[in-house]
């Protein structure tokens, strides 16, 4: 469940920055906007978070996102979006204020979903094939160092030379 509810923020995100560069700056359809932010929560949630996230920090998740988001809001736009813009700089636009957007995202994922996930690695489990072995340990207070070859003149002679 916590997976939806980050899809479903990422995708609003998406939406929300696609909408205000290439709808209202650059005068693309909002079918066209919807398709892009659909295509690109799932790739990126999917490479970005799932993926880099998991295995790296929050920075090189961002950068992958931010050049994800670029390539993919350029090639997808230029292949569906029909009005005449510049595509590149609405694509480096969109993706640089989602990388900005991605890194407040990475956080709630490593603290609401990754976290939520290694709950139950963290609870202690009653399991009776694991079990802890006992011993009496030897007193070594009272070690006899004359049965174990040191004698008091021999530490002197090593201490003087």
């Amino acid at each position: 469940m916590d997976h939806v509810k980050a899809l479903i923020m990422k995708f609003i995100m998406c939406t929300a920055v696609l909408w205000i560069v290439l709808g209202l700056l650059y005068g693309a359809d909002f079918g066209e906007i919807l398709t892009i932010s659909v295509i690109l929560t799932l790739a990126s949630y999917a490479i970005g978070d799932l993926l880099i996230l998991r295995s790296f920090n929050n920075i090189v998740a961002t950068i992958a996102d931010f050049g994800l988001s670029f390539i993919m809001i350029w090639l997808i736009g230029f292949a569906i979006i029909d009005e005449p813009m510049p595509i590149v700089t609405a694509a480096l636009l969109s993706a640089l204020i989602i990388a900005v957007g991605e890194w407040f995202f990475h956080q709630y994922m490593k603290n609401q979903v990754f976290d939520d996930e290694n709950k139950d690695d963290r609870t202690i489990r009653n399991n009776d094939t694991i079990t802890t072995e006992f011993a009496d340990e030897p007193d070594v207070h009272g070690i006899d160092r004359e049965n174990m070859g040191v004698s008091p003149s021999n530490n002197e002679n090593k201490k003087n030379e």
